[in-house]
């Protein structure tokens, strides 16, 4: 429908922000016939295809191949490594990125239907958005994906320095001889290991007392034992105080007066979303809180939906993709599940993976649950006793004595990723631990140490 010069745009959804979530929204009502207009001030897709996780796990599997052909000796021969970023930069900008254009994500959208308007947006009502001189009043839903940004500490002397992020490192052409990583948090530790398999000099600093805080312990300690081993420079339980840049190069001080210096900084220390930017405030929702409330059919209030980062629900393109669905459903009347999220995975793309799912020990323990833990460590499996080099983890389970099912769970190891399948299917279909003791590993491979672990539950 035309508006009149002072009036916005009728339309059926207005979908603010088209990251995965966004996007998946957009375009599946767009194909149901609904008038969808979609606005976002950067790409389409979002972080994930353009410096998250397409770009990031290149960088991860041209790292690992270096460090595979490293441990040769021993096992298969020997071998001389000689780390080149140049094909690493070309498969970046060729095969994932168009060199950061998304023509071809614009031209999909709109090809089912869609709208698109490049653009900063903002509620000016519940149902309304404008973007630049446009407005546009939606009679169906508004949802909000606008995703998160990196989050940057204020420290003193940071923000007057050309400090990198994730961005500035997926799009380097050449790497810097040497970098401090502020942040040792899951986009840290891949960032930092990437760089040290290709030459850099790297130093971590996380101020919590291990890496990967909201993993379990042994995972973070671990880790920083192999990053320790490949060259890197672990720093943890101390803050960085002050950062100066005198052209050249960095300096770092930190909580105990030390001083870390490097060609360059990359801030690894989170994400954030930014509710004020999108006018949360028309929609009686504090602007400076840490995501937006929602109801396990994503809805913010009445006509009103969110999806993604910006719902607090985990920060990964598998959550907005899930949520989406939701959405959808929820927008169209059609039959859907509730969200529920009690059996989130994730994974930490290092080498080792690290994978997770549910609860963690400690978590479970502080939600009153009277628990029972199994480990069992990857080189004592027969899988890894055959890996060898490059066998280091664990399995991690963590089980409700009186429900007999597992509530969360971790594994870590060469494909601790692909492990995790197992255990997430086990927490989110609560599969008696009775009946996980009768099933059949196939041997020998890593996830027969989940009947290990079991074996180990007490």
């Amino acid at each position: 429908m035309i508006a009149a010069a002072d009036e916005p745009e009728v339309v059926d959804v207005v979908v603010l922000g088209m990251g995965p979530g966004g996007e998946e929204v957009a375009g599946k009502l767009a194909e149901a016939g609904l008038t969808v207009v979609g606005i976002d001030s950067g790409l389409v897709g979002g972080e994930c295809p353009y410096w998250g996780c397409i770009p990031s796990k290149m960088m991860i599997r041209a790292a690992n191949l270096l460090a595979e052909s490293r441990r040769l000796p021993g096992i298969a021969g020997t071998a001389v490594v000689h780390p080149d970023w140049a094909p690493v930069a070309g498969r970046i900008r060729e095969e994932a990125t168009d060199n950061w254009d998304d023509t071809v994500a614009v031209d999909r959208f709109e090809g089912k239907g869609g709208r698109f308007v490049r653009g900063h947006g903002r509620l000016t009502a519940a149902d309304t958005v404008a973007v630049g001189d446009l407005r546009f009043r939606a009679t169906r839903a508004v949802v909000l994906a606008t995703g998160t940004t990196p989050s940057i500490p204020a420290i003193p002397g940071l923000s007057d320095t050309p400090y990198w992020t994730n961005h500035d490192v997926v799009e380097a052409k050449e790497l810097p001889s040497s970098i401090v990583v502020l942040g040792g948090g899951a986009i840290g530790v891949e960032l930092a290991q990437v760089l040290a398999r290709f030459g850099v000099d790297v130093t971590i600093v996380e101020a919590a007392p291990r890496l990967l805080p909201l993993e379990e312990p042994e995972a973070g300690d671990l880790l920083a034992d192999v990053l320790g081993r490949e060259g890197v420079t672990v720093v943890t339980g101390i803050s960085a105080t002050h950062v100066d840049h005198d052209g050249q190069r960095f300096a770092v001080r930190l909580g105990n007066d030390r001083v870390v210096e490097a060609e360059r900084l990359l801030v690894a220390t989170g994400r954030r979303v930014d509710l004020a930017a999108i006018g949360a405030d028309i929609l009686a929702l504090e602007p400076a809180a840490r995501a937006l409330p929602v109801d396990d059919h994503l809805r913010v209030r009445d006509g009103v939906w969110a999806v993604g980062d910006i719902t607090g629900k985990g920060a990964f393109t598998h959550v907005a993709m899930y949520q989406a669905n939701i959405v959808v459903a929820d927008i169209l009347d059609r039959p859907h599940s509730p969200a529920d999220y009690h059996a989130v995975p994730r994974v930490t793309f290092t080498d080792p993976e690290v994978g997770s799912v549910g609860l963690s020990m400690q978590g479970a323990i502080d939600a009153g649950i009277a628990i029972a833990i199994g480990r069992a460590q990857v080189p004592s499996t027969a899988r890894g006793w055959l890996h060898k080099a490059g066998n280091e983890g664990f399995i991690m389970l963590v089980a409700d004595r009186a429900r007999g099912v597992l509530v969360g769970a971790t594994a870590m190891g060469p494909t601790g990723g692909e492990v995790l399948g197992l255990l997430a299917l086990a927490v989110h279909a609560a599969v008696p631990i009775d009946q996980l003791r009768t099933m059949i590993y196939a041997y020998p491979t890593f996830h027969r140490g989940v009947e290990d672990a079991l074996r180990n539950l007490a």
